[in-house]
């Protein structure tokens, strides 16, 4: 099996037509970022971002066409998005339009997506997006969530949820589902006890562009990205691939945590990612047994910290027992216990993150900003 060519490659992608001009896409100067490397082929098709949903069989054309050829071992197409150059304004709607100049995985139907982030581990980053999550769909949202922590998945557990997501077709996913909210994890695709040992930002970029893009989402108001800590590749990708209506930031009250938040935080902004609060988990613990509150991360950081840099303040989750063991055993406390204060912490905190959303979605869609590594 000898090596495929960038040549054969644009030969076997002329018999794929764009529908409206009837022209193939490669005499359409469609294809860009053409990369082979052994045996491994990826390349994006620009695309007018309004008509995202519509091109997605011409993305599937483009990848059967180049599997196809011998000496071609896997094929990634991606449909991205441009500027357009003469009106120097960026095309297309709220929920698919990518970065300017620069590319960007489509979700079609999704009309908002919300990265839940922190700056470091531990902050109960996870959990509170999960609860996040269920709070929106208890207001009654259509919600999809993302796992986007390719090394240490969590949402299979904390959702409840077990086995292999199905495809009907060979090459798209259907999403699992737990509580009336979709949900795609790397968790899902590999045991639990299994270690993934990939090295390099490209493979940890891929796995998200096929968990958004190979997934069959279907119609959602609003999807949740459970982000991984930090400010590394995972967020960046998502930044730039991704046309995210917003960030929340997770932290605790002390201020090492503070510090990192704030990274996480101004790691948005320089990105164009909207950030739309802060979130202080751990906030206190109040005694079971008397009542008591100690602030054991201290206390009102987060408040503060959002009104130094001109955030909102989303609001505050204490650190509680009940919270801890409901999304260790798979039924979040949003689901488990409806009617507590923790409970309706998180939902209103989910009313917030829906206001500040739907403010935004009237307004012309952001595009997420080329970012270029030099």
């Amino acid at each position: 099996m000898g090596q495929v060519t960038e040549q054969q490659i644009l030969d076997a992608l002329k018999v794929v037509v764009e529908p409206d001009s009837k022209q193939d896409i490669v005499a359409l100067g469609m294809v860009s970022g053409l990369v082979v490397k052994d045996g491994n082929v990826g390349f994006a098709i620009e695309v007018d971002p309004r008509k995202g949903a519509q091109m997605e069989p011409l993305r599937k054309a483009a990848e059967r066409a180049v599997d196809a050829l011998d000496g071609v071992l896997s094929v990634t197409a991606v449909l991205t998005a441009h500027k357009d150059a003469a009106a120097g304004q960026p095309q297309g709607g709220p929920a698919q339009a990518p970065a300017p100049g620069g590319a960007g995985v489509m979700v079609p139907g999704v009309k908002s997506i919300v990265a839940v982030a922190s700056g470091k581990g531990g902050v109960g980053k996870s959990t509170a997006a999960v609860n996040l999550a269920l709070g929106l769909a208890t207001l009654g949202h259509r919600v999809g969530m993302l796992d986007a922590d390719i090394y240490g998945p969590s949402m299979p557990r904390m959702m409840g949820i077990s086995g292999r997501p199905v495809s009907d077709d060979g090459r798209t996913l259907r999403p699992m589902e737990n509580y009336g909210v979709k949900c795609m994890s790397m968790g899902f695709l590999v045991a639990e006890d299994t270690p993934m040992i990939w090295r390099g930002p490209m493979v940890q970029q891929s796995a998200l562009q096929q968990m958004l893009r190979d997934v069959e989402w279907g119609e959602l108001d609003i999807m949740v990205v459970d982000m991984p800590p930090g400010t590394g590749d995972a967020q960046l990708t998502m930044a730039q691939q991704v046309p995210l209506s917003g960030a929340v930031i997770i932290s605790t009250p002390q201020d090492i945590a503070l510090l990192d938040a704030r990274k996480g935080l101004n790691m948005f902004r320089k990105v164009d990612v909207p950030v739309l609060g802060i979130v202080e988990n751990m906030s206190y613990f109040a005694c079971p047994s008397c009542g008591h509150v100690s602030h054991i991360f201290s206390h009102g950081g987060a408040r503060r910290e959002a009104d130094k840099l001109g955030m909102e303040f989303l609001g505050e989750v204490p650190l509680d027992m009940e919270i801890r063991e409901t999304s260790d055993g798979g039924r979040p406390i949003v689901v488990s216990n409806p009617d507590s204060a923790h409970a309706k912490a998180f939902t209103a905190i989910a009313q917030r993150v829906w206001d500040k959303v739907s403010a935004a979605a009237g307004d012309e869609a952001r595009q997420a900003p080329k970012i270029v590594m030099q």
